[in-house]
Protein backbone atom coordinates (compact mmCIF):
# COMPACT_ATOMS: atom_id res chain seq x y z
CA UNK A 1 0.00 0.00 0.00
CA UNK A 2 2.92 2.28 0.79
CA UNK A 3 4.26 1.85 -2.14
CA UNK A 4 1.43 2.49 -4.30
CA UNK A 5 0.69 5.75 -2.52
CA UNK A 6 4.38 6.99 -2.69
CA UNK A 7 3.76 6.55 -6.89
CA UNK A 8 0.27 8.10 -6.43
CA UNK A 9 2.31 10.88 -4.99
CA UNK A 10 5.38 10.82 -7.76
CA UNK A 11 2.82 11.14 -10.80
CA UNK A 12 1.10 13.84 -9.14
CA UNK A 13 4.39 15.93 -8.71
CA UNK A 14 5.58 14.84 -11.97
CA UNK A 15 2.19 16.47 -13.55
CA UNK A 16 2.66 19.37 -11.61
CA UNK A 17 6.19 20.31 -12.22
CA UNK A 18 5.33 19.84 -16.22
CA UNK A 19 2.36 22.34 -15.64
CA UNK A 20 4.00 24.85 -13.71
CA UNK A 21 7.09 24.56 -16.34
CA UNK A 22 4.52 25.20 -19.48
CA UNK A 23 1.43 27.31 -17.92
CA UNK A 24 1.20 30.71 -18.95
CA UNK A 25 -1.94 31.34 -16.72
CA UNK A 26 -1.84 32.72 -12.96
CA UNK A 27 -4.94 30.84 -12.54
CA UNK A 28 -3.19 27.58 -13.86
CA UNK A 29 -0.36 28.22 -12.11
CA UNK A 30 -1.96 28.22 -8.72
CA UNK A 31 -3.64 25.00 -9.27
CA UNK A 32 -0.45 23.36 -10.59
CA UNK A 33 1.19 25.04 -7.20
CA UNK A 34 -1.85 23.14 -4.88
CA UNK A 35 -0.94 19.67 -7.28
CA UNK A 36 2.29 19.95 -5.69
CA UNK A 37 1.88 20.89 -2.44
CA UNK A 38 -1.19 17.61 -2.04
CA UNK A 39 1.60 15.37 -3.54
CA UNK A 40 4.18 16.38 -0.71
CA UNK A 41 1.57 16.45 1.89
CA UNK A 42 0.94 12.98 0.94
CA UNK A 43 4.79 11.72 1.37
CA UNK A 44 4.74 13.91 4.79
CA UNK A 45 1.82 11.52 5.61
CA UNK A 46 3.56 8.33 4.80
CA UNK A 47 6.45 9.15 5.99
CA UNK A 48 5.42 11.44 9.27
CA UNK A 49 7.52 14.07 8.10
CA UNK A 50 7.31 17.85 7.33
CA UNK A 51 5.36 18.49 4.26
CA UNK A 52 7.00 21.59 3.70
CA UNK A 53 10.53 20.70 3.54
CA UNK A 54 9.26 17.71 1.29
CA UNK A 55 7.76 20.61 -0.62
CA UNK A 56 11.32 22.71 -0.82
CA UNK A 57 12.91 20.12 -1.86
CA UNK A 58 10.26 19.54 -5.02
CA UNK A 59 10.67 22.95 -5.91
CA UNK A 60 14.65 22.70 -5.86
CA UNK A 61 13.39 20.30 -9.08
CA UNK A 62 10.72 21.30 -11.63
CA UNK A 63 12.51 19.40 -13.89
CA UNK A 64 10.99 16.04 -12.29
CA UNK A 65 8.25 15.27 -15.58
CA UNK A 66 9.59 11.12 -16.17
CA UNK A 67 11.08 8.49 -14.65
CA UNK A 68 14.38 8.17 -13.41
CA UNK A 69 17.34 6.20 -14.65
CA UNK A 70 19.41 4.03 -12.74
CA UNK A 71 21.56 0.85 -13.45
CA UNK A 72 22.90 -2.01 -12.02
CA UNK A 73 26.00 -4.30 -13.23
CA UNK A 74 25.63 -8.20 -12.77
CA UNK A 75 29.06 -9.82 -12.72
CA UNK A 76 29.14 -13.44 -12.86
CA UNK A 77 32.03 -15.88 -12.15
CA UNK A 78 31.99 -19.54 -11.83
CA UNK A 79 27.70 -19.69 -11.59
CA UNK A 80 27.85 -17.02 -9.06
CA UNK A 81 26.85 -13.09 -9.09
CA UNK A 82 28.49 -10.62 -7.00
CA UNK A 83 26.44 -8.73 -4.60
CA UNK A 84 27.29 -5.60 -2.29
CA UNK A 85 25.63 -5.23 1.47
CA UNK A 86 24.27 -2.00 1.46
CA UNK A 87 25.31 0.40 4.90
CA UNK A 88 21.53 2.09 4.67
CA UNK A 89 19.72 -1.34 5.65
CA UNK A 90 22.12 -3.91 5.85
CA UNK A 91 20.94 -6.04 3.05
CA UNK A 92 22.30 -7.66 -0.17
CA UNK A 93 22.05 -6.31 -3.48
CA UNK A 94 23.54 -5.92 -6.95
CA UNK A 95 26.22 -2.64 -7.10
CA UNK A 96 24.06 0.12 -8.81
CA UNK A 97 22.74 3.82 -8.62
CA UNK A 98 21.08 6.62 -10.55
CA UNK A 99 22.59 7.51 -14.01
CA UNK A 100 25.12 10.73 -14.38
CA UNK A 101 24.21 13.11 -16.54
CA UNK A 102 26.76 13.41 -19.59
CA UNK A 103 27.08 9.12 -19.36
CA UNK A 104 26.06 6.21 -21.06
CA UNK A 105 23.96 3.67 -19.02
CA UNK A 106 27.02 1.55 -19.53
CA UNK A 107 29.62 3.83 -18.42
CA UNK A 108 27.01 4.37 -15.46
CA UNK A 109 27.24 0.76 -14.77
CA UNK A 110 30.97 0.77 -14.93
CA UNK A 111 31.46 3.43 -12.27
CA UNK A 112 28.76 2.35 -10.07
CA UNK A 113 30.73 -1.43 -9.99
CA UNK A 114 34.08 0.74 -8.71
CA UNK A 115 32.02 2.96 -6.64
CA UNK A 116 30.41 0.45 -4.52
CA UNK A 117 32.59 -3.15 -4.70
CA UNK A 118 35.97 -1.53 -5.56
CA UNK A 119 35.82 -3.21 -9.16
CA UNK A 120 37.01 -2.27 -12.61
CA UNK A 121 35.26 -3.71 -15.43
CA UNK A 122 33.44 -3.54 -18.41
CA UNK A 123 29.72 -3.43 -19.50
CA UNK A 124 28.97 -6.40 -22.06
CA UNK A 125 25.50 -6.92 -22.57
CA UNK A 126 21.93 -5.25 -21.95
CA UNK A 127 19.89 -8.09 -19.54
CA UNK A 128 17.23 -6.14 -18.75
CA UNK A 129 15.30 -2.77 -17.90
CA UNK A 130 13.18 -3.19 -15.08
CA UNK A 131 10.24 -0.76 -13.70
CA UNK A 132 10.97 0.13 -9.85
CA UNK A 133 7.11 -0.09 -9.36
CA UNK A 134 6.85 -3.44 -10.72
CA UNK A 135 9.73 -4.66 -8.79
CA UNK A 136 9.16 -4.15 -5.33
CA UNK A 137 11.30 -1.27 -4.83
CA UNK A 138 11.12 1.07 -1.94
CA UNK A 139 12.20 4.57 -4.26
CA UNK A 140 8.97 7.17 -3.71
CA UNK A 141 10.13 8.16 -7.64
CA UNK A 142 9.56 5.69 -10.33
CA UNK A 143 13.01 4.51 -11.72
CA UNK A 144 13.89 2.84 -15.01
CA UNK A 145 16.52 0.08 -13.68
CA UNK A 146 18.72 -1.02 -16.76
CA UNK A 147 20.56 -3.98 -15.76
CA UNK A 148 23.95 -4.76 -17.60
CA UNK A 149 26.03 -7.72 -17.68
CA UNK A 150 29.99 -6.54 -17.10
CA UNK A 151 32.87 -8.72 -17.48
CA UNK A 152 35.75 -8.23 -14.73
CA UNK A 153 38.55 -9.77 -13.28
CA UNK A 154 39.25 -7.97 -10.58
CA UNK A 155 38.75 -9.32 -6.99
CA UNK A 156 36.07 -7.18 -4.88
CA UNK A 157 37.43 -4.59 -2.24
CA UNK A 158 38.25 -6.29 0.67
CA UNK A 159 35.79 -5.22 4.31
CA UNK A 160 36.98 -5.96 7.84
CA UNK A 161 34.13 -7.88 9.95
CA UNK A 162 33.48 -4.96 11.48
CA UNK A 163 31.75 -3.51 8.61
CA UNK A 164 34.85 -0.50 8.10
CA UNK A 165 34.82 -0.07 4.49
CA UNK A 166 37.94 -0.15 2.09
CA UNK A 167 36.49 0.28 -0.70
CA UNK A 168 36.42 3.84 -2.59
CA UNK A 169 32.85 5.06 -1.11
CA UNK A 170 31.32 4.19 2.29
CA UNK A 171 27.94 3.13 1.21
CA UNK A 172 29.07 -1.02 1.32
CA UNK A 173 29.55 -3.38 4.06
CA UNK A 174 30.35 -6.46 2.59
CA UNK A 175 30.82 -7.49 -0.93
CA UNK A 176 30.97 -11.61 -2.11
CA UNK A 177 29.82 -13.80 -4.42
CA UNK A 178 26.64 -15.94 -4.01
CA UNK A 179 25.16 -18.65 -5.96
CA UNK A 180 21.68 -19.06 -6.97
CA UNK A 181 20.33 -21.19 -4.40
CA UNK A 182 22.79 -19.37 -1.68
CA UNK A 183 21.20 -15.86 -1.68
CA UNK A 184 21.94 -13.72 1.12
CA UNK A 185 19.06 -11.76 3.04
CA UNK A 186 18.25 -9.38 -0.34
CA UNK A 187 17.09 -5.86 -0.45
CA UNK A 188 13.39 -5.02 -1.56
CA UNK A 189 13.44 -5.14 -5.29
CA UNK A 190 16.71 -7.07 -5.63
CA UNK A 191 14.81 -10.14 -3.62
CA UNK A 192 12.56 -10.57 -6.87
CA UNK A 193 14.87 -9.46 -9.22
CA UNK A 194 17.98 -11.23 -8.98
CA UNK A 195 16.86 -14.70 -9.37
CA UNK A 196 15.46 -13.26 -12.70
CA UNK A 197 19.23 -11.45 -13.54
CA UNK A 198 19.74 -15.63 -13.11
CA UNK A 199 17.86 -16.99 -15.71
CA UNK A 200 18.45 -13.78 -18.22
CA UNK A 201 22.63 -15.26 -17.95
CA UNK A 202 21.89 -18.85 -18.33
CA UNK A 203 19.52 -17.26 -21.79
CA UNK A 204 16.66 -19.14 -20.24
CA UNK A 205 14.76 -15.70 -21.35
CA UNK A 206 15.47 -13.12 -24.16
CA UNK A 207 17.67 -10.46 -23.02
CA UNK A 208 16.92 -7.91 -22.86
CA UNK A 209 14.12 -8.60 -20.80
CA UNK A 210 11.74 -5.53 -20.52
CA UNK A 211 8.39 -4.90 -18.48
CA UNK A 212 5.22 -5.64 -20.97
Amino acid sequence: MHAELYQIADELRAIASLGLHFCENGYDRERYEHVLQTSARLVAALQGGSAEEILADYQGNLQHFSPLSAVEAAVFRAGKVLLIRRQDNGLWALPGGLVDVGETMAQAAERELWEEAGVHGQAAELLGVFDSRLWGSPSRMQLYGFVFRVESQDEPALHTQAGEDLSPHNEVLETGFFGEHELPPLSPGHDVRVPVVFRLERGELPAPFFDR
